[in-house]
């Protein structure tokens, strides 16, 4: 029985301890995303003030200050993640606290009624009379064995009172180490958003200095950076014989906008460029296969390209993608969160994909504006 309630009790011990390295774990890693972050905005403020250092041209500043934009907007992302992180740790642990701290008082309370049986025991000479009250030499070695479990019963008891105690003070060490985390990693935050701040001003006066033409031309240059379309003409040789989604066609219309949500922002030939809210899920518009994922070099952002049949759909600017290369997808299925781009014209954020269909040849010309509901 004694036995039993010991595991027992361990068991129930160890069940707050799992979740807690789980959390703890998770929050290392973020930590590690964050550093990473910080030393990439470092590299983009050093590069920046060489820049401007050597006075380079505009459009080469305005590049590097939108990719400082980009990379502080995801670490003032990661970082409220990790608050959000460190927050339901503090909670975890308040929840721990209280139940050590119940813990606590019953086995104190145990081991105060243990230490006043021992002493009216020792008192009264119970034990004694209990042994010489036996009826024969093997009842008076049970006997032995029975009181000897029960001191050391009261040995453990008081071991776990004391080991109980240390828990507790570490869970309160710990609690107050999160709080605080959490209140500096709040500070940062702060300075990063006001760092924000001043880079989108910096941006919004640099970009001023150059003329709409210039301004346009710069727009069409970062812009076709993430359209990939040289990798279309490889990607048609993988569509070859494909029967996922072979009824798709130049004239099917009428399918939902790839972003859940969204709304297009500008049609232009073959691609639409789709706005929506941040962590808007990016859907198939159609059955097919993923032929390809690819991380884009230039914006560190996710491609995907499905084949619906012979015909091709791709999808750039995503922050995270849930299908891989050779995934069925279905229609409408989500294959990935949309990401975060920098508007040239106003140095704000948005949140956008530019999406592309493609047909089986070169020859036949599409039109993103005839797939969609109208």
């Amino acid at each position: 029985m004694l036995k039993r309630l010991y595991i027992l009790t361990l068991a129930v011990l160890f069940s707050f301890i799992v979740p807690a390295t789980a959390q703890t774990d998770k929050i290392e890693q973020q930590k590690r995303v964050i550093a990473n972050l910080e030393r990439s905005i470092a590299r983009e403020e050093k590069q920046l003030a060489q820049l401007k250092k050597n006075k380079a041209s505009t459009e080469k500043q305005v590049r590097s200050l939108t990719k400082q934009i980009e990379r502080r907007n995801a670490l003032i992302r990661e970082t409220t993640r990790q608050i959000k992180q460190l927050t339901a740790e503090v909670k975890a642990s308040e929840k721990r606290l209280k139940e050590l701290g119940g813990q606590l008082m019953q086995l104190e309370q145990n081991a105060r009624d243990i230490v006043r049986t021992a002493y009216r025991n020792f008192r009264y000479q119970t034990q004694l009379t209990y042994l010489f009250s036996a009826t024969s030499f093997a009842d008076m070695a049970r006997r032995v064995a029975m009181l000897r479990v029960a001191t050391e019963y009261r040995l453990a008891q008081i071991k776990r009172v004391s080991s109980t105690r240390s828990d507790v003070q570490a869970e309160r060490n710990k609690l107050a180490k999160r709080r605080e985390e959490i209140s500096a990693t709040k500070r940062r935050l702060d300075k990063q958003r006001a760092k924000l701040r001043s880079d989108m001003a910096a941006a919004k006066k640099t970009i001023s200095k150059m003329s709409s033409k210039q301004q346009s031309v710069l727009r069409s240059k970062m812009e076709h950076e993430e359209k990939l379309n040289a990798a279309i003409n490889q990607l048609r040789k993988l569509t070859k014989g494909n029967k996922e989604g072979a009824s798709f066609s130049s004239t099917t219309t009428a399918l939902n906008l790839p972003v859940v949500g969204g709304s297009v922002k500008r049609y232009k030939g073959n691609m639409a460029e789709v706005v929506g809210k941040e962590g808007a899920a990016v859907i198939s518009i159609y059955e097919g296969k993923v032929v390809d994922v690819k991380r884009n070099k230039v914006n560190n952002k996710y491609d995907i390209y499905i084949a619906h049949g012979e015909y091709i759909t791709s999808y750039a600017n995503l922050s995270a993608t849930s299908v891989k290369k050779g995934s069925v997808v279905k229609r409408n299925q989500r294959i990935g969160t949309i990401g975060s781009a920098v508007n040239i014209s106003t140095m704000e954020m948005e949140y956008k994909i530019v999406f592309g269909v493609y047909a089986p040849s070169p020859s036949i010309k599409m039109s993103a504006a005839n797939c969609f509901k109208k």
